[in-house]
């Protein structure tokens, strides 16, 4: 019975649930140890009843264990101060300062008509307006979203962190909605205007993510003198879906891109409204992580987005690949996965399947996850782009962690993980033989002393690291300033795994209610961090005078810097494998 308890009360805890479940399962264990007690020269029928109603509501206790769901809040003190009124594009919105009344935050603007009903796989249309003053200080629902299992989050922040930490305060957690076409706002509370404005695409493989994540809060980057925007697109089957049908009843002929055409219509609406919140819609940068830095790097390749913004920031993810090994599929493909979906739902026509609750479409079977090249948002491939000298961007700062790919690669082989006798049938699931085999004598003194580290970092560096090469190659070509990084701080929480960057980057660790995560080292990162993207996103450049000097890269040098317990440049290690991975595209 001890055992089980125990178990119950660490269930609940991965479970995040409310605290009054808690407390009553601790009450629940109270009374069955005391009445135990009482009855324990009872006959053995009493003794089961007694252990059924405790088993019983137990299991109760834990089906109901789930966070509560509602609007995030979008400061962290109760009963913040208003701020003054603001008047944008479809009417008056009024928002909240922070706790020292030096940041300005609007959460929860809408940028589009909600995407619902017959909108739904329709380019995003303008906003409509609406009567009174918006109350813009909380976050709107993310965009629909399959909803992860909390016990196996919870499972995977443990095996991050290497360790349990207890914490049974109650969250809670963003809803979902299709109606989601929102952005949010951190400026500077100053009479300043033509301020630099950083615009932040959220990752997660395009089916999921938030735009109001702690990780990337915007309220460091504006107390640097950046205003900072987050915005929500469409995911999935709501945002990549693709059908001819569309096609036809589209007056711009495309299907697929909904989400991508949801980020451009964002940086529009920010070009339009600048003014009205103090910033130089002249000084854009537009920046991401994972999908949302392949997203940024679609952005750079789109006709759609010439003249809207000046900068580019990618993090961890690019589709300026010959052949991207992600988050980009051809249109055929799109097609076809569209077709099986209508099957799947015995839709006859995209009517019927607009009729479909979001809540059954969003389970499909199929994943719709990548950008295609729909002819409007993107009407070449972008490596193609790059190669005619048409992309967007003026500079760019990219780079990526150095155990990218271990999130992904480590659960997939968990029971058999890769070692000497294995790796080459693994590398050969991937690339062609020849190519395995120039990889493994590339890789053979790694592999001797570590197999499953070296195949974590081959993966990295083709699904990751390689397409940060080739953007950057593409852009210098173009006469873009690059500046690149390789982030290397490990610390007590993801380190240098995907998204591991982030909390640096925005000026986060600090803020993090898991002070046990990061030590002094990590803050002073953060700083430098911080400063680096702010300083790019103010005139292009990351440097500043109190800043280890970050040049700029130049191919002929592949000199990188390196974002760690040493911040300095140093040499990109992957140039071998580069190689190899470029005679494999081209192949």
């Amino acid at each position: 019975m001890t055992i089980f308890s125990l178990f119950i009360i660490f269930y609940l805890d991965l479970a995040n649930g409310p605290m009054p479940l808690l407390i009553f399962e601790i009450f629940v264990i109270s009374i069955y140890v005391s009445l135990r007690i009482l009855l324990r020269k009872a006959n053995l029928r009493k003794r089961l009843i007694l252990f059924s109603g405790f088993f019983g509501l137990s299991i109760i206790v834990m089906i109901s264990s789930h966070p509560y769901v509602g609007y995030k809040n979008a400061v962290d003190y109760d009963n913040p101060t208003k701020t003054n009124v603001l008047e944008v594009e479809g009417g008056k919105i009024q928002g909240v300062y922070n706790k020292d009344k030096t940041v300005e935050v609007y959460a929860g603007i809408p940028y589009a008509k909600p995407p619902v009903g017959e909108l739904r796989w329709k380019e995003p249309q303008d906003v409509e307006a609406w009567d009174g003053i918006k109350d813009c200080s909380k976050f709107q629902n993310r965009s629909y979203q399959q909803i992860g299992n909390e016990v196996t989050s919870s499972l995977v922040d443990i095996y991050a962190e290497k360790s349990w930490h207890p914490d049974y305060s109650t969250k809670t957690i963003q809803g979902v909605s299709e109606d989601s076409l929102y952005l949010n706002i951190w400026k500077p509370n100053t009479t300043e205007t033509n301020l630099p404005i950083l615009m932040f695409i959220h990752g997660g493989s395009l089916t999921s993510g938030s735009s109001a994540f702690d990780d990337y809060n915007g309220e460091e980057m504006a107390k640097t003198g950046v205003i900072m925007i987050t915005i929500q697109y469409r995911l999935g089957v709501f945002g990549y879906f693709a059908h001819e049908e569309l096609i036809n009843e589209s007056d711009n002929n495309t299907t697929g891109n909904y989400g991508l055409l949801d980020q451009i219509k964002a940086l529009k609406w920010i070009n339009d409204n600048a003014s009205s919140f103090g910033g130089d819609k002249n000084n854009i940068t537009i920046a991401g992580e994972s999908a949302g830095s392949s997203s940024v790097s679609a952005i750079c390749s789109s006709p759609l987005a010439k003249g809207l913004f000046k900068r580019a920031i990618g993090e961890s993810s690019s589709v300026v690949v010959k052949t991207p090994p992600h988050t980009y599929r051809k249109l055929d493909k799109a097609l076809e996965v569209g077709n099986n979906i209508m099957k799947e739902f015995n839709a006859k026509s995209i009517s019927d399947l607009r009729k479909v609750k979001a809540k059954d479409l969003v389970n499909t079977k199929y994943t719709n996850s990548e950008m295609i090249l729909d002819g409007y948002a993107l009407t070449k491939n972008p490596y193609d782009v790059y190669l005619n000298g048409e992309n967007n961007e003026e500079a760019l700062l990219n780079g990526y962690n150095v155990l990218e790919a271990d999130a992904f690669v480590v659960p997939k082989y968990l029971l058999s993980p890769t070692n000497k006798n294995n790796i080459e049938e693994r590398l050969n699931e991937v690339f062609t033989p020849d190519i395995t085999k120039r990889i493994l004598e590339l890789y053979k003194d790694k592999i001797e002393k570590d197999a499953f580290s070296a195949f974590n970092e081959i993966i990295s560096v083709y699904w990751f690291i390689y397409p940060h090469h080739s953007w950057s190659k593409m852009a210098l070509n173009n006469n873009v300033k690059i500046y690149r990084y390789q982030f290397t701080k490990e610390n007590g929480y993801y380190g240098t795994y995907h998204s591991g960057e982030m909390i640096y980057a925005y000026g986060n660790v600090k803020k993090s209610k898991y002070d046990y995560r990061y030590n002094d080292t990590d803050n002073k990162l953060s700083d430098i961090m911080l400063k680096y993207w702010s300083n790019f996103a103010k005139c292009g450049d990351p440097n500043g005078a109190d800043l280890p000097k970050w040049d700029i890269w130049d191919n002929n040098l592949n000199q990188i810097m390196e974002l760690g317990t040493n911040v300095s440049m140093i040499e990109d290690k992957y140039l071998g494998l580069y190689e190899i991975i470029e005679d494999f595209i081209n192949k």
